[in-house]
């Protein structure tokens, strides 16, 4: 398996690996949806194409104390992240190609590219108030 799946008994290495240098890619999704059974794989071929980058598969259901509070309308929800800077939150079409190229667009962008960005809109603004993964992680913790 190329992805990590958060799970009870992993959430400190989990937490550990987010606060890592890697860019994280995390695909939010629930055991009852049939896309994200299928897209399952296509996650792992998106994140075999990408051993430099973090993906983790999150059960939004399972793990509501972590993610409860984002606004994920459908499956699959792909959330990407450099540091501190949410460059990407949406639903993604369970594509790979489409997803591989999400991935590669978003890493190509520098710190201070992604900083811009991050401040551009209402909508971007807020996913660095509301998804950061590694601030979710913590608070989890705590």
């Amino acid at each position: 398996m190329h992805s990590l799946t958060l799970n009870s008994d992993n959430r400190q290495e989990i937490a550990a690996a987010l606060a890592g240098d890697r860019w994280i890619v995390a695909c939010l999704c629930a055991a009852w949806c049939g896309t994200c059974a299928s897209y399952r794989a296509t996650f792992e071929d998106v994140a075999g194409r990408h051993p430099d980058k973090l993906f983790v598969w999150i059960d939004i259901e399972d793990h509501a104390d972590v993610v409860g509070d984002l606004d994920v309308d459908n499956f699959p929800t792909l959330l990407i992240q450099h540091h501190e800077l949410v460059a990407f939150f949406g639903t993604m079409l369970p594509d790979a190609g489409l997803a591989h190229r999400l991935v590669l667009a978003q890493s190509a962008q520098s710190d201070a590219e992604l900083a811009a960005l991050a401040a551009s809109s209402e909508e971007r603004i807020g996913w660095q108030a509301d998804c950061n993964l590694r601030t979710l992680m913590r608070n989890a913790l705590a």
